[in-house]
């Protein structure tokens, strides 16, 4: 009977001391894998998980800040440079080669031509940054193409850009914005329709 009771005890004791071994060995020793290589969806610091989850964004600084006041009252219109605006999803960013169609002879002498037309001249495009997008794990396929289609104006999800220098973000695109915008519109509200 005593000889049971310690083989059962023992039993008992095995798994829990495989635990406590398996983790000691993972609190105590360094990753054996390069972190920066396995993918995770967790955030780098607890500031910018906070930051994600509260919409909080980093205001985009541009290389150039771009006068988009001063291009509209010369009466550029935005699918003169978001040119895949009304094809595509995407508005797209303009390319260097889209600046230079004008300013290649348009206010040549101009300090921020010359630093666009130095962009172009090493073949390089301008750095823009993202001013507006949905972030990965909102699983949000934004598709411009049947915005423009119903014609909703640009400054409905950007804003008076008319009245901006740089592009700034001045409307938060949550889905509480975009169901208002669908009901208003009689819109489909389907979550098929944009998370697809």
């Amino acid at each position: 009977m005593l000889r049971s009771n310690r083989a059962q005890g023992a039993l008992i004791l095995q798994p829990l001391a495989l635990v406590a071994f398996l983790t000691a060995a993972a609190c105590g020793a360094p990753p054996s894998v390069d972190a920066a290589k396995v993918f995770t969806p967790a955030h780098q610091s607890t500031g910018e998980a906070a930051r994600e989850f509260f919409g909080m964004r980093a205001v985009a600084v541009q290389p150039i800040p771009f006068p988009h006041k001063t291009h509209i009252a010369k009466k550029a219109e935005c699918v003169d440079c978001h040119e895949s605006v009304e094809k595509g999803p995407i508005a797209g960013i303009p390319s260097v080669k889209t600046c230079m169609i004008c300013h290649s002879q348009i206010a040549t002498d101009k300090p921020l031509i010359k630093q666009v037309t130095g962009y172009a001249d090493k073949g390089i495009e301008i750095p823009w940054q993202r001013v507006y997008g949905f972030t990965r794990e909102a699983h949000v396929r934004f598709n411009h193409a049947p915005h423009i289609r119903a014609s909703v104006a640009c400054a409905t999800c950007h804003g008076d850009v008319a009245n901006q220098t740089v592009a700034e973000r001045v409307v938060d695109h949550n889905m509480g914005f975009c169901v208002n915008c669908h009901k208003q519109k009689n819109a489909s509200n389907d979550c098929l329709t944009c998370h697809f």
